[in-house]
């Protein structure tokens, strides 16, 4: 069982500070940075190690940012942009956090290594993650909508991971990211109440679960902040998601229909039952995230928030 902060978490966070697009995908590979900044992959795990001490949502919400900022325009880092007077359709998304931990990052490798490591681009010592990649210019807030819905079903969610080029077993892989999140109610009241003519209750959710979270989230909702976590071991980077998914504990309706539909129910079970399986499966899936999308004009910028 994997702690908060070990590399394991460490390795998609340090993959979203350092990620680079370059003209060709022939152009990245995995010691990029090797004569230019050395010291490039050491900085930044010190410095999510040193943020996760104090705050232990770190590794989830770089985690969480890591998969937005790839799966909407490639990692080009546009999650990182602030919105700006000349242009007000950069990504803001409330639900993402820690953005301080990248601009620390990112100021200790422009001092090191002026103007050679983008805020996109990465080195986990111990992954082989491709580097050599350019930060984009354009975040738009409306291509939010490509994300994967908390509502989809197991075939709306193979239609979008297979847009990017990712397979159904990376799809159940990286949603295994859920063992380190958190979720308004928002996202899965629906779920609690009127769920269908038939069903006050969706039907594929444990009865106790449900009760709880109507308790958590009740109707009106005073409290903005209110939520659940999605894996009662948050905490820690292993796979009881999946265990909990087997016995109608998911959240989501689009996680608990991981485990309903035979084309993903065989993998959700291998994962509950094999933790190793899970890391080794869930190290590759994001290795390829990683690999999406790749544009032919890009920049290091200076400061991750703005463009150059």
């Amino acid at each position: 069982m994997a702690t908060f902060a070990p590399m394991m978490l460490i390795f998609p966070i340090t993959f979203l500070l350092l990620i680079t697009i370059q003209q060709s995908k022939a152009a990245l590979h995995a010691h990029y940075y090797d004569q230019t900044c050395p010291q490039a992959e050491k900085i930044v795990s010190e410095t999510i190690r040193n943020a996760s001490i104090y705050d232990l949502k770190v590794p989830a919400r770089i985690l969480r940012m890591f998969f937005h900022d790839c799966f909407i325009r490639g990692c080009d880092a546009s999650v990182l942009l602030d919105s700006t007077p000349q242009n007000q359709d950069f990504l803001t998304n409330i639900s993402l956090g820690s953005f301080y931990v990248m601009d620390d990052a990112k100021a200790k490798l422009e001092k090191a290594c002026p103007h050679t490591v983008s805020c996109a681009d990465s080195g986990e010592p111990y992954w082989d993650l491709l580097k050599g990649r350019k930060d984009g210019r354009v975040s738009k807030a409306s291509e939010t909508i490509n994300l994967p819905a908390p509502t989809f079903n197991v075939t709306q969610l193979i239609q979008s991971f297979s847009n990017r080029g990712l397979s159904v077993k990376d799809m159940v892989a990286l949603s295994g990211g859920h063992t380190l999140g958190f979720s308004h109610c928002s996202s899965f009241e629906s779920r609690l109440r009127n769920f269908s003519c038939q069903h006050d209750i969706d039907p594929s959710m444990n009865l106790e679960l449900a009760r709880n979270l109507r308790n958590t989230c009740p109707k009106p909702n005073v409290d903005r902040n209110a939520g659940q976590v999605l894996d009662s071991t948050s905490s820690t980077f292993d796979n009881y998601y999946y265990k909990q998914l087997v016995v109608g504990r998911g959240v989501f309706g689009s996680d608990q229909s991981l485990f309903g539909d035979f084309r993903t129910r065989w993998i959700v079970g291998a994962f509950a039952n094999n933790e190793r399986l899970f890391f080794r499966e869930f190290a590759s899936s994001i290795v390829r995230l990683g690999s999406v999308g790749v544009i032919e004009n890009g920049e290091v910028r200076v400061k991750c928030r703005v463009v150059n």
